[in-house]
């Protein structure tokens, strides 16, 4: 299994992290540097995940990559161009669906396209079409406490895609559901990013779910974390379930619990 090399990566990219560190001041004053140095490109259309065991500080790099935190050095530059704050490009899904309560399936998915001005018809419009996208048509007037975890976070989805974004950065938007429904959430990501054809960042600790969803991943190391390898996915999409028991996938599996398994990141 070979490295991808970052010089192979497209001319015309989407996304451009350069050089990116991270240290913090725990409260006790002890300097924790939580990202070493780490640089990668995204090619528009791409489904890269960042792959690293827990508490390595890949949610902080997607936090850094959203404009939600600055970095201690280096730049993240969206289409050429450096940005403040979380760039309109981006949509952002978490971990939590983070829905609002009092606010209808409807609601929660209308919030972005509400804040943003657009006109009433069109945003339900919008709304309906991306419910019908993710498989929630006619659950539009329910409330999240009526839905299943699965499918609050098929409404964050439809939420963080009203606007239109071109990227989609997700932080680990199944760790919190049980095995059987993160995988039918994989299968539904998957038809999705097919079907829209935008560019995904995916943050996980799931080996399988990397290597079952990506085109790329890169595999990093624990604190401070650094990119140990980056590896690109050989097998056409869409991918059944089924290949998740190939001698292919399995050999996929494996070096990267290698690789993760390292204590010494070097």
């Amino acid at each position: 299994m070979t490295a991808s090399p970052e010089l192979d990566a497209p001319a015309e990219y989407h996304l451009d992290v350069h050089e990116i560190s991270k240290t913090f001041t725990s409260l006790d004053g002890e300097t924790v540097k939580a990202i070493s140095n780490v640089s990668f490109t995204v090619a528009q259309g791409e489904f890269l995940s960042i792959l690293g065991p827990s508490g390595c500080g890949k949610s902080t790099l997607m936090m850094i990559i959203a404009g939600l935190i600055a970095p201690s050095s280096g730049r993240v530059l969206a289409r050429g161009q450096g940005f403040n704050g979380v760039h309109p490009d981006f949509g952002i899904v978490f971990q939590d669906a983070v829905l609002f309560p009092w606010r209808t399936v409807q609601g929660n998915v209308e919030l972005p396209g509400e804040i943003n001005g657009m006109r009433p018809g069109a945003r339900a419009s919008r709304a309906r079409d991306l419910l019908h996208l993710v498989k929630l048509d006619g659950f539009e007037g329910k409330y999240p406490h009526e839905l299943s975890g699965g499918m609050q976070q098929r409404v964050a989805i439809a939420r963080a895609m009203m606007l239109s974004p071109a990227m989609m950065l997700m932080d680990e938007p199944f760790g919190a559901l049980d095995a059987l429904t993160r995988e039918e959430m994989n299968l539904e990501l998957q038809r999705i990013n097919l079907e829209t054809g935008q560019t995904v960042i995916f943050i996980t600790h799931s080996i399988p779910e990397a290597v079952f969803l990506s085109d790329r991943v890169l595999v990093m190391s624990g604190r401070p974390s650094t990119i140990l390898e980056t590896i690109a996915i050989d097998s056409d999409r869409p991918r059944s379930i089924d290949k998740m028991v190939s001698d292919k996938f399995g050999a996929y599996v494996s070096h990267m619990r290698h690789l993760m398994s390292r204590k010494d990141p070097a």
